[in-house]
């Protein structure tokens, strides 16, 4: 099934190369552990830097115990709130090739599926200091991408597999959870260093909270959904980083006319002529048609 996605993956133009052919029994439920901090009464995360990639929201550990540590630190020293999330796949932007793990079989094929194109869109196109963007762009484009392979792959016999309508409600869900969750997140942002922030806090988080568990949702249970949301400032900037310009990524797409390769292949142009990620969503009609003849061309040189 692997191979298979990475076959899909190329067609559509990701840079595949020998990413995920080798796997590795990996203990525990997760590869890394990522630590996401803000100050006291901000929902923006306080970044990490890094050499190569530059900024970035997050700092992941292959170690849960340093993880775990350096969280205690943060908070207790430096008075953030830190946001603690296992992660269950990482790229290193296609410099190494890397494997499929024990934790990213764990969730099941759909879940697999969807991760290794998102992780093989990091691995096509990495834009420096842009983590918003490049995060959002590989969940929408994985998100996309998945679906049209559950569309177009015969299902092998393997349990659970999802039909493609099954994981585009999976993703509408999903959709219908983020916008939510951001509404609230929006909400915060009014209230950022009031002084009666606290109790003005939790009575939005309730409400929050009972919206959740009243959405009509299609695949997931919306009363485990409304107990379960991570909704701490840290966590809601670390959703902020992956969810935010999705809306914008969608009308990449349709006015490309849905087509993803389009998408993709005006991604890694972005990325190759390291140009600023803001100028990626402003697509004019006659631009999009020039995209298309870019990968006409492009398409015929290989």
């Amino acid at each position: 099934m692997v191979e298979s996605v990475r076959d899909f993956a190329r067609s559509l133009g990701l840079r595949v190369d020998d990413q995920y052919t080798s796997y590795v029994d990996w203990p525990g439920d997760r590869v890394v552990t990522s630590l996401v901090r803000t100050r006291p009464d901000s929902i923006e995360a306080v970044p990490w830097w890094f050499p190569i990639v530059g900024e970035l929201p997050y700092k992941g550990y292959f170690d849960p115990a340093r993880a775990e540590a350096e969280a205690q630190q943060l908070r207790g020293d430096d008075g953030y709130d830190v946001c603690v999330t296992p992660v269950v796949a990482y790229s290193t932007l296609g410099w190494l090739d890397d494997p499929v793990t024990t934790p990213m079989l764990a969730r099941g094929p759909a879940y697999l599926v969807e991760t290794l194109l998102h992780e093989l869109v990091h691995a096509t196109a990495f834009l420096p200091d842009s983590a918003d963007f490049n995060e959002s762009a590989a969940l929408f484009i994985g998100q996309q991408a998945a679906i049209r392979y559950f569309e177009e792959s015969p299902a092998p016999p393997l349990p659970d597999w999802p039909t493609a309508a099954r994981f585009r409600d999976f993703v509408w869900d999903r959709d219908a959870i983020d916008e939510v969750v951001i509404a609230f997140r929006d909400r915060l942002l009014a209230l950022e260093h009031a002084p009666d922030r606290a109790p003005r806090r939790a009575e939005a988080e309730r409400v929050a909270r009972a919206e959740l568990a009243e959405l009509p949702l299609r695949v997931l249970d919306p009363a485990q959904v409304a107990e379960k949301a991570r909704l701490s400032d840290a966590c809601l900037a670390l959703r902020g980083t992956y969810v935010l310009d999705l809306p914008r990524h969608a009308k990449v797409l349709a006015t490309l006319d849905g087509r993803l390769d389009a998408m993709i292949a005006r991604l890694a142009l972005w990325a190759d002529e390291d140009r600023p990620a803001e100028t990626f969503f402003d697509v004019g009609a006659d631009e999009a048609g020039d995209d298309a003849s870019n990968r006409s061309r492009a398409d015929a040189t290989q």
